[in-house]
């Protein structure tokens, strides 16, 4: 069995059992929780659900992320994706998005929070290549199209400019920790200019090195409404399958993944 296989097999199994699926259900709901949150909502034993989130972890439906002494559990969407595109989008796919669409809409007017977005991704190469690789303005200008420009240093200022050549910025923040080459954590601000200004959102990025490999993990807070939420939703998987084909191949995709999206509505 190949190694994909295997890690479809292990989702399929923990999609399962039904408390799995009522854990994921909450994070859904709320994510970020830590293990007694999750136990006080279901009224569960600690071990019990530990034994349970183990097996979402194993499964990559679940992220776990430290916070000081707590360990936050977040939903990773990745893996349920990764199903729809195998088994459902390649057959029914725009009657399924008009009913998600109307179920979208619906929820959005319901939600009162925006939840934190996590994405999770795995790459074949070392820490020190990835800190590289997010830091590095010509880097980013090759896998995100925009070159990401500061000196990243905590308390600098930081651009994301187009790499067309027109020097427009598209996005400003300043560096909160710059931990190299393990945790790079930036304010996000994706409308400076406007009349009515807001706190900017939050990114982390954690590198976690593990023999020949990495998990990277990008934890998106303080969203500040639904619609930044789809967009990102969009856009980091996008970008981040482009940086995992220029670390494991020397290229970027053949096409841009962002564009993808708009092609395919």
């Amino acid at each position: 069995m190949s190694l994909e296989a295997r890690a479809m097999d292990s989702v399929f199994k923990a999609l399962a059992d039904p408390t799995r699926r009522l854990l994921l259900d909450r994070l859904r709901e709320h994510n970020g929780q830590t293990l007694s949150e999750l136990c006080d909502r279901l009224n569960m034993a600690r071990q019990s659900a530990t034994q349970h989130l183990d097996i979402l972890e194993r499964a990559n439906l679940v992220t776990v992320v430290r916070r000081g002494r707590e360990r936050l559990h977040y939903l990773n969407p990745t893996p349920i994706h990764e199903i729809e595109e195998r088994w459902i989008s390649g057959f029914d796919k725009p009657r399924l998005q008009a009913i998600s669409a109307i179920k979208n809409q619906a929820e959005e007017y319901a939600m009162t929070e925006v939840p934190t977005y996590v994405y999770v991704t795995y790459i074949r190469a070392n820490a020190e290549q990835v800190w590289q690789a997010l830091t590095d303005a010509d880097l980013t200008a090759r896998y995100w199209g925009h070159a990401n420009v500061s000196d990243w240093q905590p308390g600098s200022t930081w651009e994301h400019r187009r790499a067309d050549g027109s020097g427009v910025i598209d996005v400003v923040g300043r560096v909160i920790k710059a931990e190299p080459p393990t945790r790079l954590v930036i304010t996000f601000d994706d409308a400076p200019d406007t009349e009515a200004p807001r706190e900017p959102s939050v990114v982390t990025f954690l590198v976690e090195p593990h023999q020949d490999i990495v998990r990277l993990t990008v934890t998106h807070e303080n969203l500040p409404n639904q619609e930044m939420l789809t967009g990102i939703s969009d856009g980091w998987p996008a970008v981040l399958a482009n940086l995992k084909s220029l670390l494991e191949t020397g290229e970027v995709l053949p096409q841009a993944p962002w564009e993808m999206s708009s092609a395919h509505a």
